[in-house]
């Protein structure tokens, strides 16, 4: 399996490959950088190999699903770089993905095998909740190591980041409207979300209460029935949220969604959601979109909410509520200077954040660089 290779590799610190027969875990850890404190980010727990399992027979779609992780890793983690640079705060960036169902994997033994595994790198990197993990999860795996962050009890546990994830990107939604329609508030507009976890039931509380109009979809219906539990909303095939007439396209699920099969078929004038990687390609789908009117909210930027209520667990401080709620609502003005920049620049608003964020890593590099130096 290639990794320097790999198209996602960007000058990666770390990457470590962890299994444990005894409790059936495969698990990867990506570190890209340390410049600006220990690498942080979640654990994503999924099972790469079963979309194809449809159309492979099983040695070749668990090869290609360990592919798939491994891209995920590397791009998940350069991403958490990007992110804790664009929120200011003093965190790296890192990921890990425990392949498997979760469901059927997903043990309080095996995170506790996961947990040694993190243990192992001596705080370089702190594991925290992804899709397929929650809190009691990396409680268990905290049995195994103090580095694990977003855990709901001690001294300076910070709980769920889910809700805090979902403010961000309500307040990016904001900020996104009122940069294209001029709109000071969402009343009266029409937000499709598409994925209706922890984050996404979050923001269409905030949405409703905002007076949107909601058109959702989900692939569990339990999502789906406790969204409609609270009010009104048009549901949708998963596969066809990205073209729905809509103000605001929210993506919340996995990654991917903005490709060229589904780029022709959107009709929203702002892409705002919390997904990870949802440009398959960068400068590509974002430039395309900007080509066309339409506004993208990079989705490491507006989705830095949850990893800023974790910042403080990472350095064992005391959560601040007041503080860290202000660090996330100055996500809508860090979104305002990119879409500022790709007006006056005529550039794709991805490839503006990244640049931004790149240059706040390297000045990092440098500065600890100069201070191992003397």
């Amino acid at each position: 399996m290639p990794v320097f290779d790999s198209r996602s590799f960007r000058n990666h610190e770390q990457v470590v490959f962890c299994a444990d027969e005894a409790t059936g875990l495969k698990a990867i850890i990506a570190v890209h950088s340390t410049a600006l404190g220990p690498a942080t980010g979640g654990t994503r727990f999924w099972d790469y190999a079963a979309g194809h399992r449809r159309s492979a027979p099983i040695d070749v779609a668990e090869t290609r699903g360990e592919q798939d992780a491994i891209y995920d890793v590397l791009r998940l983690s350069r991403g958490m770089s990007f992110k804790n640079a664009m929120a200011g705060l003093r965190l790296g960036g890192g990921k890990s993905v425990i392949i498997g169902n979760p469901k059927e994997l997903g043990t309080a033994e095996l995170m506790r095998a996961f947990g040694r595994f993190v243990n192992r790198l001596g705080g370089t990197y702190y594991a925290a909740e992804d899709v397929g993990t929650s809190p009691e999860m990396l409680g268990a795996a905290s049995e195994s190591t103090p580095y694990v962050c977003g855990l709901e009890g001690g001294d300076f546990g910070t709980g769920d980041p889910s809700p805090h994830t979902a403010l961000g990107v309500f307040t990016g939604i904001k900020a996104a409207v009122k940069h294209r329609l001029g709109k000071d508030d969402l009343a009266g507009l029409t937000v499709a979300v598409q994925g209706l976890g922890h984050v996404g039931q979050y923001l269409t509380d905030h949405l409703r209460a905002a007076g949107a109009k909601l058109i959702v979809t989900d692939i569990v219906d339990a999502n789906i029935k406790a969204v409609l539990a609270k009010g009104d909303a048009e549901v949708v095939a998963p596969d066809a949220i990205h073209a729905v007439d809509c103000d605001v396209f929210a993506p919340c699920a996995l990654g991917g969604i903005l490709n060229p099969k589904t780029l022709g078929d959107i009709k929203a004038t702002v892409i705002a959601g919390a997904a990870n990687n949802q440009l398959e390609t960068e400068g590509v789908e974002d430039e395309q979109l900007r080509m066309r009117g339409v506004l993208y909210a990079p989705d490491y930027v507006i989705n830095a909410g949850g990893i800023i209520s974790v910042e403080s667990e990472v350095h064992k401080e005391r959560p601040d509520n007041a503080a860290r709620e202000a660090k996330v609502l100055r996500i809508g003005e860090t979104l305002t200077r990119i879409f500022e920049a790709s007006d006056r620049e005529k550039r794709p608003t991805g490839i503006i954040a990244n640049e931004m964020a790149e240059d706040i890593i390297r000045r990092a590099n440098e500065a600890k660089l100069a201070a191992a130096a003397e």
